[in-house]
């Protein structure tokens, strides 16, 4: 029998001819990733195992992107030992105030991260890398800080599921609205332990950030990773970002999959996850009675360049309902720059919204936009459970940038073409 995508980059990383779903191994790393509120975790259990050196200081990643610029002494703190952690190795992707980002659009960017590559991070959305067609998946912070010592960690392989997209995109409907389709069909735990393995003629439709989005969120279905082929698209975003050599990996013809979910992009519509879970997909025509407080439009998810340009030409021309509040967050100092040369930040700003500098921010309830007892938020993040974007009772609905600001502009849940 075959293997997967995700079997083969895995096989190749623990020097084996091949795995099967469910066998456990030990892998090699090309990166370990931590941010400002998991990797301090982490060094403490670093320190305290006894480690004195890292194993590669240009294979370990370390983004100041949730809590900074601090919030608060705690966060702070946080970020001081982060940054001795990263002086006293010498770390050398350690991005901090002034050329920081949100840590999953910024290792791309950077190219950090290439085709057929290994990669771990202490944060759930770790697997947004698939979309460059490697392996990335989150992981604790005590196996971050013994993979910043060993350079390697161990996994159980996945077993996957195969999801063939078709047809091409509708006019307002983006990477989002596929994500949340799917997790819409097959739930928050409908892929638990497995490799979400998107292809299919449809494939080709999707842009890399579209792309993104949809590896990003594949742990919001329960999945190990989610992972794109290799392609034009692929090759044409790593080139003149990677500097080093990588190889791509295609599935066996005879992979063995748990199961196959078909999905034609044409007839994917903008879809809301209302709360208090991804799952829970409705089309953003059903909200009209959904009256909203705020908007949040960015994050790992949906704060690169693109998003912010569905976002813009929303908003153009146009302003916010009275008394909704929007947050536009840039995933990237690189992405904030050329929005201010695009025009959107004026855009924004004339629409009545603020935009931040790159931070989660809201996403985890953390600062900069945190909601009060009974205020609802349409957000473009990936999370929206009890609680999660500040009180227990507020309420989070999920969408794409251009739902988002429909929304904002309409004073309720908001399919784009409504506006007019």
């Amino acid at each position: 029998m075959g293997m997967t995508m995700t079997q083969k980059i895995l096989a190749k990383h623990a020097g084996l001819d091949s795995v099967r779903a469910g066998q456990l191994i030990q892998a090699k790393l090309d990166l370990v990733l931590g941010n400002d509120i998991t990797t301090p975790v982490a060094i403490n259990e670093f320190e305290a195992a006894g480690f004195e050196r890292v194993f590669d200081k240009s294979k370990i990643a370390l983004v100041m992107d949730h809590f900074a610029p601090n919030k608060d002494i705690k966060a702070a703190a946080q970020c001081k030992q982060c940054r001795t952690f990263a002086r006293r190795f010498d770390i050398d992707h350690y991005y901090d105030v002034g050329e920081m980002g949100i840590e999953h659009a910024l290792l791309p960017e950077k190219g950090l991260v290439a085709p057929g590559e290994a990669v771990i991070g202490a944060d759930s959305h770790t697997c947004t890398y698939g979309a460059l067609g490697a392996f990335s998946t989150g992981v604790g912070s005590t196996d971050m800080g013994a993979a910043m010592a060993a350079g390697q960690t161990w996994f159980k392989a996945p077993s996957a599921i195969r999801v063939n997209l078709t047809g091409k995109l509708r006019p307002f409907v983006s990477g989002k609205d596929v994500i949340l389709t799917l997790i819409g069909r097959i739930g928050v735990d409908g892929a638990r332990y497995q490799s979400l393995e998107f292809a299919g003629p449809g494939v080709a439709e999707l842009s890399i950030y579209d792309r993104l989005t949809i590896s990003n969120m594949a742990i919001e279905a329960g999945a190990k990773n989610g992972i794109f082929p290799v392609d034009d698209v692929t090759r044409a975003y790593v080139e003149g970002r990677v500097n080093r050599p990588w190889t791509a990996f295609e599935a066996d013809a005879d992979a063995e999959y748990e199961r196959t979910v078909d999905i034609d992009l044409g007839q994917v519509d903008c879809t809301v996850a209302y709360p208090h879970l991804p799952e829970n997909a409705h089309s953003a025509r059903e909200g009209k009675d959904i009256r909203i407080d705020q908007i949040v439009i960015g994050s790992c998810t949906n704060g690169q360049l693109p998003d912010l340009a569905a976002a813009a030409a929303i908003l153009k021309g146009r302003h916010l309902a009275r008394d909704v509040r929007g947050i536009v967050i840039p995933a990237t100092m690189n992405v904030y720059r050329e929005a201010m040369r695009q025009g959107f930040t004026d855009i924004f700003l004339d629409a009545g919204c603020i935009v931040s500098a790159p931070t989660c921010g809201p996403c985890l309830g953390g600062h900069m936009g945190i909601l009060a007892a009974g205020e609802r938020c349409v957000s473009t993040t990936n999370r929206n459970f009890v609680g999660r974007m500040g009180h227990v009772d507020s309420e989070v609905y999920l969408a794409s940038p251009a739902v988002a600001a429909a929304s904002g502009v309409a004073g309720h849940i908001a399919h784009p073409a409504e506006l007019g």
